[in-house]
């Protein structure tokens, strides 16, 4: 075969030689990456460890790698909803690499040095109200981002609710027509926003990680959740947050208040066991009315 027909040949096929030499380098380079973060992935390196994942610390990332079974979309959602929220400009952990490590999932995340807000608040807490103020004011910045292709929190909120099986009928009713009334707004929530996920840099700059439950929706249902999620550890400490997030947000307490049957149901629905009797309580919406 000439030259010419072997060129030919070649680009009928689509791939000239040094584009096949360069994926074939892409697939080494990506098989050694994968080397490294296996031979880093021990005991000593790990930094959280929960029912459904392990967090390791890998250099400058952090590779977070989920058990065998884990659903697929929930791993890309995670990694999708973070990406749309670098995009609204927050300084975030930006994400890197989605992948599979011996058959699992896992995401790589940008490292982030420092102590977890959650750390200071309990080693410290003689500036207790100092670190709320910071957390409410990141929270405040945080929602006022707006990423319009991010899920929507009514959405989720129903999907979550219709869900449950241990509410009646009547109850997932009730719960379905107040969130139906309530105001839908667009802004950026976080979803889990609590202390352990605000990360403090050596120069006292907080980031936030941790974006698996993000979505646009309603500020105060955010902040419902929040208070939830400190109530779970400790009532004075969730009422100061409330009562400093109502005051700089100029928001009426007993409109956060109207969320908290809603965000409790939805807490409801991850199953935690040790959290059932607590979130039940909430879920009475006759309290509310």
């Amino acid at each position: 075969m000439t030259s010419s027909k072997q060129s030919k040949s070649r680009k009928a096929r689509g791939t000239a030689p040094q584009s096949r030499d360069k994926i074939r380098a892409d697939k080494q380079v990506c098989s050694r990456y994968k080397e490294v973060y296996i031979m880093k992935l021990e005991e000593k390196n790990l930094i959280v460890k929960r029912a459904y994942k392990s967090v390791y610390k890998c250099d400058d990332y952090i590779v977070k790698v989920f058990n065998e079974g884990h659903p697929k979309s929930d791993v890309f959602n995670e990694a999708l909803n973070t990406a749309r929220v670098e995009e609204t400009g927050l300084d975030i952990p930006k994400v890197k690499e989605v992948t599979q490590i011996d058959g699992k999932w896992a995401i790589a995340i940008e490292y982030k040095a420092g102590k977890t807000l959650e750390d200071m608040m309990e080693s410290d807490r003689k500036n207790l109200e100092k670190y709320m103020e910071d957390f409410v004011d990141l929270q405040l910045q945080v929602q006022s981002k707006k990423s319009p292709l991010l899920k929507g929190m009514k959405d989720k909120l129903a999907r979550q609710i219709n869900g449950l099986k241990d509410l009646d009928a009547t109850t997932r009713y009730e719960l379905m027509t107040r969130l139906e009334s309530m105001p839908k707004h667009n802004k950026v929530c976080h979803g889990d926003f609590n202390p352990s996920n605000v990360i403090v840099g050596k120069n006292g700059k907080m980031t936030v990680v941790d974006w698996a439950h993000a979505t646009q929706g309603n500020a105060s249902a955010d902040a419902a959740m929040t208070y939830l999620l400190f109530a779970l550890k400790d009532q004075k400490v969730a009422d100061l947050y409330l009562k400093l997030f109502c005051k700089k947000s100029d928001t009426a307490m007993q409109y956060v208040q109207q969320w908290l049957p809603i965000v409790a149901a939805a807490q409801l629905s991850k199953e935690n066991e040790l959290e059932k009797d607590f979130l039940m309580r909430w879920i009475d919406v006759v309290d509310y009315q």
